[in-house]
């Protein structure tokens, strides 16, 4: 099995490939994105092959390509996590190509899962989503400034509905200069155009979401509707891939970051920056539609206490690395949610104690 190592860019790539003895075989050859027939042919030849890329704006292009080509396999390496490469002093196409190939050979390679068509697809879908819904937030908050600078203030989230706005006319606008009601008159103009250009993503996430057997396992969740539900959907499935929850804690950034040394204890610190940031932010954000819409279930029982000890971010964290596990039970074996309490607890897939919230996993 010879090793194909790829170093990838928006215009061509640069493949050095390697065999099983470490001895370069092929390349450096820089190929560029129009010239599929070439890469083909270079892969054939040297077939059986492993490609080995890192995460970047190509990989999709390039893992469609060979996916289904025989005598051709494909590892997608995590980018931030191959520090040989980050950190070299001489830093080159064909010496990164080369590297990867080289670390794959020696088992060096911290591998992602790689997304199928139509994960990718729907991945594109709900950020898109977020991303308006970002925007939107950004002008919603250029206009609370605008109120703060003559000494109002309009609780959050009034300024999208139509009293807000009426407020708005009569308390801040008399107070307004030209300048500032102009920017408010457009403001409210672009959060109108998102809020259109939202509902039409939001009939599309329902139907989407409609088609997905996970996704109607985790609307049993209450506060987790057809959005939400197809983000994790998106970024969980398939579950298999995760042999405990706790791998799913982990991928999601839910577990505080550890340190030991020699016989000292372990300490516990802050949750890592580097995660699957979607996956994180839609299980912290059920945790707070969960408690609205369920208060008395064990999940929302576990977040009061653990607030009321540790505050509400420590307790947010911590409940979503709770949903985590149940999550990964419920998609496991196919069961709803099951949010009551009984004087014994809760089923072992997602029990919790109520005598003292624990904060590890």
């Amino acid at each position: 099995m010879n090793v194909a190592g790829v170093d990838a860019h928006t215009t061509y790539l640069v493949v050095v490939i390697v065999d099983r003895q470490g001895h370069r075989v092929e390349g450096p050859k820089r190929i560029r994105l129009n010239e599929e027939a070439r890469l083909l042919e270079l892969l054939d030849r040297m077939a059986p092959v492993e490609l080995v890329v890192e995460t970047s704006p190509s990989w999709p292009w390039l893992y469609d390509l060979v996916k289904d080509r025989e005598g051709v396999g494909f590892v997608l390496a995590h980018a931030t996590k191959l520090r040989a490469i980050a950190e070299a002093n001489y830093k080159r196409d064909e010496i990164d190509a080369e590297l990867l190939a080289r670390m794959r050979l020696a088992g060096l390679i911290p591998e992602v899962y790689t997304k199928s068509s139509t994960q990718r697809q729907h991945a594109v879908l709900v950020r898109h989503r977020q991303v308006l819904r970002r925007n939107r937030t950004a002008a919603v908050n250029r206009i609370h400034a605008q109120l703060h600078a003559v000494g109002l203030r309009l609780e959050r989230g009034r300024l999208l509905t139509k009293q807000g706005r009426r407020w708005v006319g009569e308390h801040a606008w008399p107070k307004w200069g030209a300048e500032q009601r102009h920017l408010a008159g457009t403001h409210f103009e672009l959060i109108d155009q998102f809020t259109t250009l939202m509902q039409g993503l939001d009939r599309r996430v329902r139907k989407v979401s409609a088609e997905i057997p996970a996704t109607g396992i985790l609307q049993s969740i209450p506060g987790v509707g057809p959005y939400r539900s197809l983000v994790l959907a998106t970024e969980i499935l398939p579950v298999e891939r995760f042999p405990t929850p706790a791998h799913l804690v982990s991928y999601a950034g839910l577990a505080p970051r550890s340190r030991s040394s020699g016989l000292a204890p372990i300490r516990f610190g802050r949750i890592p920056a580097g995660a699957n940031r979607w996956l994180r932010n839609a299980l912290v954000q059920a945790v707070v539609t969960h408690h609205t819409h369920a208060p008395d279930s064990w999940l929302s029982t576990y977040y009061d206490v653990l607030k009321e000890r540790r505050g509400w971010q420590v307790a947010r964290v911590a409940t979503a690395r709770k949903l985590a596990r149940a999550i990964h039970a419920m998609l496991r074996t196919g069961e709803l949610w099951r949010g009551e309490t009984t004087d014994e607890g809760v089923s072992s897939s997602y029990r919790v104690s109520h005598r003292r919230p624990v904060l590890t996993d």
